[in-house]
């Protein structure tokens, strides 16, 4: 069964960084695509950072340069440095990995999601 887990949320000031990680565990291949959504409380979740295997990540554009996304592909590991910290980027953070493999003759999408992590960031 794969499981995806997330660290390094907290408690920071504005301005500040911190860096998310998102280990996985259970997968026989690498996954296609890996990325970082965030939920406020009562808003909905959203896309925050995404990256493919060999392509340019992407990025919201709220936080377009202050955030970078890296990914370890051998690993299914991926990470979240987020810098220069706003309150508005209070949310839990969540990682989620999806893409299609191959069936026979068929393709069969996946997507698999850990249980979040929570970034506070005090004015």
């Amino acid at each position: 069964q794969v499981q995806l887990a997330e660290s390094g949320g907290g408690l920071v000031k504005a301005g500040e960084s911190l860096t998310l990680s998102c280990v996985s565990s259970g997968s026989r291949f690498s996954f296609n695509a890996m990325g970082w959504y965030r939920q406020a409380p009562g808003e909905q979740r959203e896309l925050v950072a995404s990256i493919m295997s060999g392509m340019t990540p992407n990025y919201a554009a709220s936080v377009e340069g202050r955030f970078t996304i890296s990914r370890n592909g051998a690993k299914n590991t991926v990470y979240l440095t987020m810098e220069s910290l706003k309150p508005e980027d209070t949310a839990v953070y969540y990682c989620k990995a999806w893409g299609a493999y191959q069936w026979g003759k068929t393709l069969r999408d996946y997507e698999y999601w850990g249980q979040g992590t929570q970034v506070t960031v005090s004015s």
